[in-house]
């Protein structure tokens, strides 16, 4: 294309002969690229551009230079070479435009191709992030579901195979879940929605995924552990590859921690597989920002499940329980244990001397203080409910319907074996039954759960020491700052997880409280309909309520006043005194004690003491002391301060019973007699061995019963009046002459009251002979 041209002036322009600057570069541009001259001058840039220079068109004056540096121009020659120079120039930017727009063609193509490739990688990771989840759910299905069923059923059963898939299906809910969540949503895999649906997904159970993978990860050790125990077995062993390999064909496992560590895995894989996303996604993507959430969360819960691990292994190193013999303990004993244990003594005791301040940590301390206070009301609740079902298996082993009243006929004993039948075959023991299951059960299992946290509030003590002795040093080395580390550790560990423990133990407590008051509850609404069906059949059942209560009340109190009657009778039978053959040791002692503190003061023991206290006593049963105060420093009349023959001491006012000592005459009797010149060996207790009385005078004397006496228990021998019996004893077990021991017709012993006894003469009779 041909540009228009200004019609140029007829004059004559005269240059000089040495070239400036300017006409230099346009004669090197013209010798370069050969072209013609135009109306106008080019010169380029420093950045390559360039410009066009008009020859003088607004000014009229002439340039004048020497007439020896001007030379005659052709003007037709000049006008041909700058149209030439204009045409190529033309063409020049033509090709550079086009070029330009290529270039710009392949870039944008070669971005969208890279866009496109980015896309089918995201795409990729998404899928195999989805689908590996798929694969891994559907292998713990088969570990858990198939191969546990079929390892059960191996004989003889395989030992604590359930802690071994402990807590896993807790992984595969939480694995589920986030599948289900992705299937619930109507966007496709391809849909550019996806991305958003499965990261929003992950944050609204990355609260479940961490708890659920942290109990299980702290878990798995014992899982190796007892895979380990299995293995030493070889039979056994095979036996669990066979099963496992004929339960999972297609995959080649040889063991359960094939399927077991998956778990392990999967939740550090996560992080990785979102991060890939996170590389092939566009920054400019809508869901770019929470892709980005979602990989920084997965990396934040495998370092709090990191943590969690660490913490739990500090806590099973320090909080289980070792039974260690003396031999064993000898046997640890090195260098550096007495050094450390030495440390830790003089730091505490310059703590309760006062010369070093002690590190005290207020809301530790309050947490401490709270645990013991549950722990000990735990202890004392199970010690009552264990009490409560000791006497509730005493009162149905007492079967008294089964005993004959010799009251056939009369409908109150009726009555009395049907109530009683069904109280002791059906309401009480389903009773007891649900006591143990849901009361006495679960307060064993929590004080077996108060071990563990009291080693660890004990370690933490020392640890504590050994943190105290180090903590002013600047510059620490490895075993000092592995000790500063332990002690963090356990503190932190303690702080988070206790108020734990004591909230969930209180609740439980509560919750135990209210079982009881509704077992009992139940057990009253079951009386109550087991009584409503003999209402009628009962002789007060035609009361008024108020008269009903009044009589229920005294005889209620008339059976109380009965039973605590019968109780002391039983309790001083029980307490009598006895004697038994003194041996010559003891008969020094006797001696001695007596010559002290008098025969007032002699006690025997009547039951092994072992001394729990400082200066209490260890005394075996029958030994001999002297009392020399009924009471202790602080005034409890409950332990008595002893003389057990140069021992002083401490012991239990329950486990002394005064001491009769054994005379040759028995005591006198109001109602029994020996006449003059009658003596005999005293007898002190009843034994198969007692020998008849020997007399020394002819006069014949007869023991006979006045009335008539039943006996109430064992203890006692029935008589009839005029019944002929032999006096054994003129008193009972504690001296008291109202009883005495008698044996009646056909060799049988006991007691009688010796005011029923009367002593009638017979006449003389041969030396030797009494009756």
């Amino acid at each position: 294309m041909e540009m228009p041209r200004r019609r140029q002036p007829s004059f004559t322009l005269t240059l000089p002969k040495p070239a400036s600057s300017e006409l230099a570069s346009f004669g090197a541009l013209q010798k370069d690229s050969m072209p013609q001259e135009t109306d106008e001058a080019t010169e380029k840039t420093e950045s390559g551009e360039e410009t066009f220079i008009p020859e003088a068109e607004e000014s009229d004056v002439s340039v004048e230079a020497p007439a020896e540096t001007m030379e005659p121009v052709d003007t037709k020659s000049n006008l041909s070479s700058q149209d030439s120079f204009s045409e190529e120039t033309i063409m020049s930017e033509e090709r550079i435009a086009q070029e330009a727009e290529e270039a710009k063609k392949k870039s944008e193509e070669e971005e969208a191709a890279a866009k496109a490739r980015a896309a089918q990688r995201q795409l990729m990771s998404i899928e195999e992030l989805v689908q590996s989840e798929r694969n891994y759910l559907r292998l713990l299905q088969v570990s858990t579901v198939t191969i546990r069923s079929n390892l059960q059923t191996l004989q003889p059963p395989l030992a604590n195979l359930d802690s071994m898939f402990l807590y896993i299906e807790e992984v595969m809910d939480v694995s589920s879940r986030l599948l289900s969540l992705l299937d619930q949503t109507q966007v496709q895999l391809g849909d550019p929605q996806f991305l958003e649906t499965l990261c929003a997904s992950f944050l609204s159970l990355s609260s479940d995924i961490e708890a659920a993978y942290k109990e299980y990860l702290a878990n798995y050790n014992n899982v190796t552990v007892l895979e380990n125990s299995y293995k030493q077995k070889e039979e056994l062993w095979n036996e669990i590859v066979s099963v496992i390999k004929a339960s999972a064909p297609e995959v080649n496992a040889t063991s359960l921690s094939f399927f077991l560590v998956m778990p392990v895995q999967r939740i550090a894989r996560y992080p990785l597989l979102l991060q890939t996303i996170k590389k092939h996604t566009d920054p400019a993507h809508p869901s770019y920002a929470v892709l980005e959430h979602t990989a920084h969360t997965s990396i934040a819960i495998n370092c709090r499940i990191n943590e969690y691990k660490r913490f739990r292994e500090v806590a099973d190193k320090y909080k289980k329980t070792e039974t260690l013999t003396i031999k064993d303990k000898i046997h640890r004993l090195n260098s550096h244990s007495i050094a450390k244990k030495t440390a830790r003594l003089s730091q505490q005791i310059k703590h309760e001397t006062g010369i070093v301040p002690k590190l005290v940590d207020e809301e530790f301390n309050v947490l401490e203080g709270f645990f013991y206070v549950l722990g000990h009301g735990i202890l004392e609740l199970l010690e009552n409910v264990e009490t409560y079902l000791h006497h509730l298996q005493g009162f149905l082993a007492c079967k008294t319907e089964e005993f004959d009243f010799d009251m056939d006929g009369e409908k109150l004993p009726i009555c009395y074996k049907e109530i009683t039948t069904a109280l002791r075959q059906w309401v009480l023991p389903t009773f007891e039954k649900r006591m143990r299951t849901l009361i006495h059960k679960p307060l064993c299992a929590l004080r077996d759960l108060l071990v563990g946290p009291r080693n660890l509030i004990k370690k933490r003590l020392d640890k504590l020491l050994d943190y105290e002795l180090i903590e002013a040093k600047s510059n620490l080395t490895y075993e000092e700052q592995a000790v500063a580390n332990t002690y963090r550790t356990i503190n932190t560990l303690l702080l988070n997880e206790l108020p734990q423990f004591n909230a969930l133990a209180q609740q439980m407590i509560w919750s135990m409280l209210g079982t009881y008051s509704c077992l009992h509850k139940d057990l009253a609404s079951d009386m109550e309909q087991l009584f409503q069906s003999f209402t009628q059949q009962l002789p007060h059942s035609s009361l008024s309520p108020g008269a009903f209560w009044e009589w229920a009340e005294s005889a209620a109190l008339e059976g109380a006043r009965r039973l605590e009657t019968l109780c002391r009778s039983v309790e001083e039978t029980l307490n009598a005194p006895f004697v038994q053959p003194l041996s010559p040791s003891s008969q020094r002692r006797l001696k001695q004690l007596t010559d002290k503190h008098g025969s007032g003061k002699i006690y025997q023991v009547g039951g092994v003491v072992v001394g729990s206290r400082d200066l209490d006593l260890n005394l075996a049963k029958g030994e001999l002391v002297a009392i020399i105060s009924e009471m202790d420093t602080r005034g409890d009349k409950r332990r008595w301060l002893v003389d057990a023959g140069g021992r002083r001491g401490y012991a239990p006012s329950s486990k002394l019973i005064r001491y009769h000592q054994p005379s040759e005459d028995p005591p006198p009797s109001p109602h029994l007699t020996l006449p003059d010149g009658v003596t005999g060996i005293r007898r002190h207790s009843y034994t198969p061995e007692s020998r008849p009385l020997t007399v020394r005078s002819q006069p014949c004397f007869q023991v006979m019963a006045a009335y008539d006496f039943t006996a109430r228990g064992s203890h006692e021998v029935s008589v009839r009046a005029g019944e002929s019996v032999r006096v054994l004893e003129a008193h009972d077990k504690r001296g008291h002459p109202e009883w005495s021991l008698v044996e009646g017709r056909g060799g049988q012993r006991g007691y009688v009251p010796s005011n029923y006894l009367t002593i009638t003469p017979l006449g003389m009779g041969p030396p030797g002979s009494y009756h």
